[in-house]
This record gives C-alpha cells, structure tokens and sequence, in this order.
C-alpha cells in the first residue's frame, strides 16, 4: 500500500492535547521550525536545546513557556516531552536522534536524515525499534504544487509515469552562504547529498519506482575553489527504465530568488509547474516565496504531529528515506568518479529493513 499524500493544510487541533516538543538547534532553520511549531496549536513547544546558552535562550524567547539548555538530557528527561525535533548539522543527527529514541521519545529529523545508510538504521533502531516513530523532514513533498502533481499521477491521469524533468534554481550566497560544514562533503556528505536529497526524493515519489542507476556532473558558479559545487546535473534510471533529469543550483545572484520547474510525464499524459507563471511580489530588498511552495513546513510539521499522535500514517516512509538517501549518497560518488554509479553499490543499501520497520 501506498503512504498517504500530505494532507492540503492543517486541520483543526483545539480538541486535541497538545504534543510536547523539544527543538535541538539554534541556527537559522531551527528558528523557521520554532517559529512554525509555535503557530500550530497542537504543539507545545517545552525545551530549545542548543550548543550556545546566550542564543539558545534568545531563540527559547520567541516561544512562551520554552526554556533553554545546552544539554540534550534535560530535554529528554522531561516527560512532558514526546517528540523531539532535530535541526541541528548533518554530524549531530544520528546521535541526537538515538539519544531521543533510547529516551523513548518521537523525532523528527531534517534531511539529510545522516551521512551513511548504517547511521540511518541506527536511527531507526532507536526510534521505530523500540515502538516510537521517526520522521524525514522531506519538505518538498508538502509544497502544494508537488503535493498536487503527485495526487494527480496517484490518480491515474497521465497513466504510468515514465520521464521527470525537475528543474531548481535557487539565489544564495556563496561561498559565504554556507558555514564550512556545508562545504565540506566529509561533514555535509557533499552537495546531491545535503541539498540533493530534497530533489531525488521528489523525484523517485513522482515515478514511483525505486531509483538503481545514477550520473552526475557538478559546477562551480562562483568559486572554482570551493570544495563542493554549488550546481549539479543528475541522471537518474529506475528499476522499471523510467528516467528523471534532475537540475539542482544555489547560485542564483540574488538571495531569495527562485524558479522551480517540474515536468512529469506518463504514457498517457503530462503534468507541469513552473514557478515562472505565478504572480510575485519581487523588489530589490526582497522576493516573497511562490505560492506553490509557501506553507511547506507548517504542512510537514502539523503532518509529523498527527503521527506522533497515531492519527495520521507517515507521508515519508523509511524504506523511501533510504532510497532517497542512497540515491544521494551515489550521485556524490558519481562527481568524484566521473562515472555511472548504481545505487545498490552504496553501503548498506542492499542490507534488508527488519521486519517490524517493514510492517
């Protein structure tokens, strides 16, 4: 059976108990989660945890009632907390989230979920292993334009998806836009893998399919010294032979500037989105986000507190997760090698679930 699609918008949570959450993370998109969560009523945002006690406290600030530490335990050690969210580096993921799991506690993750297929089954040992759950901060599957392509070929309308073009052009600042971990593949797992992953999900959810073979090539827009290239091409084959081009760039001169084009097309029909044929407000000081992927992660987070509460089946599978991930672990395998590199030659790939994760 398939995973459900995201739901269109939150529904209603007043006559609900409210979940209790702890937020480990202080940088910028731990804030966007904090800020988010603290808008949903049916979570209760109790503990930011972060490295730094001065910023942590000024993130904490932002939410009534949240108090600070530096020390994850404190968090876990409260039983009002159920749910943990980790928006923390890449490194920290996989620890963090078996500290939450061992404590019992539901997590989500942000994507990438880890750097290596076994760190990610650690995780899920922790979490789904021992009866809780864990949850892939796969943000693109609730834009409403995405959410809206994939409910369309889930019903049939262009018959069996056989090609996917997705097209991501992305304004940032580089090299200064990201902080040295998230140049340094050895930290970040390079570029497909901490950006990548977003785009190879979306991907293999459109088809449908589980990804086997990819092909990747990298460029370096603004720095050719930079470790890690800030744009990337990726072919992608399937296990049926369907095919996905897959463009990926953070190099746009403005920061904020987007266009994002999909193409999905079946051997019945074509369905398409570009961000190109939406109104937008754009100026010189700011662009405001399209409205097809405005409100994602208030859709992603309402969606991760339904399943901590058992009312909702996860969107994003584990079984997915791991394709997704693999499938961005091989692409920077194929930068580095300059060749096609199949999927089932990542680490662990070809390792089976357990069979209570499978169930």
């Amino acid at each position: 059976m398939r995973p459900p699609l995201p739901a269109d918008r939150p529904g209603p949570r007043d006559t609900r108990p409210a979940v209790g959450v702890a937020v480990v993370g202080i940088g910028a998109f731990a804030r966007e989660h904090l800020t988010a969560l603290a808008a949903l009523p049916g979570a209760d945002v109790r503990w930011v945890v972060g490295h730094d006690l001065a910023r942590t406290r000024a993130l904490a600030a932002l939410v009534p009632g949240a108090r600070a530490t530096t020390r994850l335990d404190d968090a876990l050690a409260d039983d009002a907390v159920s749910a943990v969210d980790v928006v923390t580096a890449t490194p920290t993921h996989a620890p963090d989230t078996i500290a939450a799991g061992e404590a019992g506690k539901h997590v989500q993750v942000e994507k990438p979920a880890a750097l290596s297929l076994p760190q990610l089954d650690a995780m899920v040992a922790a979490t789904e292993g021992r009866g809780t759950t864990l949850v892939v901060g796969q943000t693109v599957r609730f834009q409403p334009a995405v959410t809206a392509l994939a409910a369309a070929a889930r019903r049939g309308e262009i018959g069996t998806p056989r090609l996917a073009h997705l097209s991501w052009y992305t304004g940032h600042a580089w090299p200064g836009g990201w902080r040295g971990w998230q140049l340094d593949p050895e930290l970040s797992g390079g570029h497909p893998v901490h950006n990548g992953t977003h785009i190879m999900d979306a991907a293999t959810w459109l088809l449908d399919d589980e990804p086997v073979e990819v092909f990747a090539r990298g460029f370096r827009t603004f720095s050719p010294e930079m470790e890690s290239p800030d744009s990337f091409h990726v072919q992608l084959r399937t296990a049926s032979g369907a095919l996905a081009t897959l463009e990926l760039c953070y190099a746009l001169r403005s920061r904020g500037e987007l266009v994002r084009r999909v193409v999905l097309v079946g051997t019945e029909g074509t369905l398409a989105h570009s961000t190109t044929e939406e109104d937008g407000l754009h100026s010189d000081a700011t662009t405001a986000p399209p409205v097809s992927v405005e409100g994602a992660l208030g859709l992603q987070l309402a969606h991760w507190l339904d399943v901590v509460r058992g009312d909702a089946a996860q969107v994003v599978t584990t079984a997915q997760v791991r394709a997704a991930l693999a499938t961005a672990l091989a692409a920077q395998r194929s930068l580095v090698s300059g060749r096609r590199e199949r999927v089932a030659d990542v680490p662990g790939y070809a390792e089976p679930l357990p069979a209570e994760v499978v169930a």
